[in-house]
């Protein structure tokens, strides 16, 4: 947890979300686990693994890693969800692709608690990007 999104989080939240977020480590590619929220204003952190030691993702893993985060919400009875945008900083995945494969993921889902998911992305880019997703 040391750069992006997951290093952003821990900066904000606190060592104990890392320290929690490795006693459940590792999780496999694909995957996701939550923690406690540390000090930020949420009662969890989800975590995906979108990427495994090669730091390198695909459409596969975006797609899994999405719906995963997606169940590990609900089975938490979490009403909503802010996700990053997966893959798309050191992984490198086209952010375009990214928005459709997490938007469409997030459509197909059929929650039982989950009734908001929030696209947390950075930049006019990806903004644009999730907008032209959420629109299609």
């Amino acid at each position: 947890m040391g750069a992006g999104v997951a290093g952003a989080i821990k900066r904000a939240g606190g060592e104990e979300i890392e320290r929690e977020a490795v006693a459940k480590g590792p999780i496999p590619v694909g995957e996701a686990v939550a923690t406690g929220a540390g000090s930020l204003p949420a009662r969890w952190v989800v975590h995906g693994a979108v990427m495994g030691q090669d730091l390198r993702t695909n459409a596969d893993l975006v797609r899994r890693t999405t719906a995963s985060c997606l169940r590990v919400a609900d089975e938490l009875g979490a009403s909503s969800l802010a996700l990053a945008a997966f893959g798309t900083g050191v992984g490198g995945f086209p952010l375009e692709e990214c928005a459709r494969l997490m938007v469409d993921e997030a459509r197909r889902f059929e929650p039982v608690s989950l009734r908001r998911v929030v696209f947390a992305v950075f930049g006019d880019e990806a903004r644009r990007a999730f907008e032209a997703a959420l629109s299609g």
